[in-house]
């Protein structure tokens, strides 16, 4: 587990202003950016102090091959020099949920971007658990033709909160979450494109569990609706308690941003009523005993 350390002014560290970005990303890069860049303005004005955007903010395009071709080699791209100059200019932290980034070899990642709010990289994250399934109607995704995984869970210590850093499909692997709360995380980061078939029946019921078990508030940021490439995501961007009310979400699909204060004291709230971080290693260490009838 990683942890970094963002040097700014110490704030309070009680509450802040969270918000939450909306999209519904094509495959034309600088369009995407901005229209991310035009919402994370808005979620300034609102007065966010943390912004947050979904998965593949700046590209949704199932066409791996054109994706791939579009993209220089490293992380100099144009997109994350915007996304710094809009934490600078906004001064407020912000999460670019996911970009495509071209590796040195091999596939791409998958990666999440935190920008301090002097518009400096304070963490990165790439997405672990790849999307490869085949759904009942015939829907089926293998993310890791295009993407190679990451290999490391990450905590961000801010003076706002710690962050534990996900990506949609990770949301599914919950000693993920597990590890990340336990190593410090007060808030779990779970940018998405859950398509619509998935996210009717589980996204709300997922994330509401990450966030009981781990005693944690959840920020998830989402893609919706049908994109330029066909695919259809499910939308319903919402912020979740750490006992499991929903603060807020998005209505439906449309793009757009949604606003919830967190006050981090709740954390250590749920967490000393219902203690289970600290109770579960003794279980762990133990084999599990199988019982068979023939």
């Amino acid at each position: 587990m990683r942890s970094s350390m963002a040097e700014i002014d110490q704030q309070d560290r009680s509450s802040f202003r969270a918000a939450l970005v909306q999209m519904r990303s094509g495959v034309e890069r600088a369009r995407n950016a901005d229209a991310a860049l035009a919402l994370i303005a808005e979620a300034a004005k609102g007065g966010a102090h943390f912004i947050a955007t979904p998965e593949m903010t700046t590209a949704v395009d199932r066409d791996g091959a054109r994706l791939a071709a579009s993209l220089p080699e490293g992380e100099g791209l144009a997109e994350v020099e915007a996304f710094s100059a809009a934490a600078a200019d906004h001064g407020v932290w912000l999460l670019i949920g996911s970009m495509p980034i071209r590796r040195a070899e091999g596939k791409l990642a998958n990666r999440s971007f935190l920008f301090g709010p002097d518009g400096v990289i304070a963490a990165r994250y790439d997405k672990i658990h790849m999307f490869d399934v085949s759904l009942a109607d015939g829907e089926s995704w293998r993310e890791s033709r295009i993407y190679e995984p990451g290999r490391e869970a990450v905590v961000v210590q801010t003076p706002l909160a710690a962050f534990g850093l996900s990506i949609c499909y990770d949301l599914r692997f919950p000693a993920l979450y597990r590890a990340l709360a336990k190593s410090g995380a007060e808030v779990l980061c779970v940018p998405a494109a859950f398509t619509r078939q998935t996210g009717r029946a589980h996204w709300k019921t997922l994330l509401t569990a990450r966030a009981i078990e781990c005693g944690a508030f959840v920020l998830a940021p989402a893609q919706g609706g049908v994109h330029e490439d066909g695919r259809e995501t499910f939308g319903h961007s919402m912020v979740i308690s750490p006992w499991g009310d929903i603060l807020t979400e998005a209505r439906g699909d449309e793009p757009g941003v949604i606003f919830a204060d967190i006050d981090v004291k709740r954390v250590e709230a749920a967490r000393r009523q219902i203690p289970s971080l600290s109770l579960d290693a003794a279980a762990l260490e133990n084999p599990v005993r199988v019982v068979s009838f023939d």
